[in-house]
């Protein structure tokens, strides 16, 4: 099946939310703390949408995953306890969340590749992320995906994994 990857458009927003409120629910009964203090929220979603950092994978008419992307926007990764694998410019994303109805497909790799191609479209070598020391998914998706552990990062004074892809 053929997935559709966009940049989200304000009326995506009650559906990204949608998918988003699944996944913060499923963190919590997997025990993890990440995104059990309100974020994301939202207002969270419609700023991304608004500076155009909001992207959604679709089936159709039907939105199925949700990121955000920046390109040298991560002020925290200014302070990473350990080293990046490069310096100078770096797509990251945050947000990442897949339907309830679409998991166990690896849909957030795809959504993974796809932010791969949007950093090799915009000429910048290195793809960063982070996600918190209890989320074995994504901490599992990094490996399979020839991320290299750098470091921590904190957010919201939480310690978190920090990872990089350099993109040929």
């Amino acid at each position: 099946m053929k997935y559709a990857f966009r940049q989200a458009k304000p009326e995506d927003a009650v559906h990204i939310w949608q998918i988003l409120e699944h996944a913060i629910q499923r963190r919590k009964e997997d025990g993890s703390n990440q995104w059990q203090d309100g974020y994301p929220n939202p207002a969270v979603i419609s700023t991304d949408i608004e500076k155009g950092n909001g992207y959604v994978l679709a089936d159709g008419d039907t939105i199925v995953g949700y990121c955000a992307i920046l390109i040298n926007d991560e002020p925290e990764y200014a302070h990473i306890k350990g080293k990046w694998l490069t310096k100078g410019d770096f797509v990251v994303y945050h947000r990442v969340a897949i339907s309830e109805h679409y998991l166990g497909r690896g849909l957030a790799q795809k959504l993974l590749l796809h932010i791969e191609d949007f950093t090799r479209q915009h000429n910048i070598p290195s793809l960063r992320a982070d996600t918190n020391f209890d989320n074995p998914g994504m901490l599992s998706i990094f490996e399979k995906m020839g991320y290299t552990y750098c470091g921590e990062v904190t957010f919201r004074g939480t310690p978190r994994r920090a990872f990089e892809k350099i993109i040929a």
